[in-house]
């Protein structure tokens, strides 16, 4: 289940670009704390806490905030720098206790498929509805030893008790394949190249190489003798 964490945060008064390159200079993130139909809080969180925190997908995070009461929050978007990879925003929703909220899991492969298969994976991640207390980490499929032709669908993933599946049961979540030799692969891109129009040109006879080769070398004898 998703950790909960407790980090203190300060409320912030100061808004716009200026304001937050110094809150980011301070070692600190600007962040936004909205739902249940209250007023947004704007807040700052310590830089250090909150990336660590934020190592954990649908982190929940209970909030000690300055001079009022503790939030339960989700995080509910990370704005990072593109190039960085810093910290920039983070938007969080207050939960409470019982409630259920839909989030994305992730969904790990696990095991080694038959012989002469290969795995592909359609999704990474499905939808579910759960407490907002008790919001897995992820998820676990296994494809030891399934024969080529298998397919998992999101239905068959084993969910928790409270857990509901939101993403469609029919959708293909991990599909068991042949694997191709090489020659029928050699033989498929032969096939596309020809329906493309693409023509590649044959290769030169060691007689033919030889023959221009001796051509040329008598025409560079007539040169010298003129």
């Amino acid at each position: 289940m998703a950790d909960k964490l407790s980090i203190s945060a300060e409320k912030r008064t100061e808004f716009g670009k200026g304001a937050a390159r110094r809150v980011r200079r301070a070692d600190k993130i600007p962040a936004v704390l909205y739902g249940h139909g209250g007023d947004p809080i704007h807040l700052t969180l310590p830089g250090h806490e909150t990336m660590m925190a934020l190592k954990h997908t649908n982190a929940v995070l209970t909030l000690a905030v300055e001079g009022g009461e503790d939030h339960l929050a989700l995080v509910k978007d990370v704005q990072r720098d593109p190039i960085k990879r810093t910290i920039e925003h983070v938007d969080l929703v207050v939960i409470i206790k019982g409630e259920k909220v839909i989030v994305d899991i992730a969904v790990h492969v696990e095991g080694q498929a038959a012989p002469e298969t290969i795995v592909t994976t359609d999704y990474t991640e499905i939808s579910v509805e759960t407490d907002a207390t008790s919001i897995p980490q992820s998820f676990v499929v296994s494809v030891e030893g399934l024969e080529a032709g298998t397919q998992i669908l999101a239905g068959a993933v084993e969910l928790p008790e409270g857990v509901t599946l939101v993403t469609d049961p029919e959708a293909l979540l991990v599909n068991v394949r042949e694997s191709i030799s090489e020659e029928a692969l050699e033989a498929e891109l032969a096939e596309a190249e020809a329906d493309a129009g693409i023509e590649h040109e044959e290769p030169e006879s060691d007689e033919a190489a030889e023959g221009d080769e001796a051509a040329a070398e008598g025409d560079e004898a007539k040169s010298e003798d003129a």
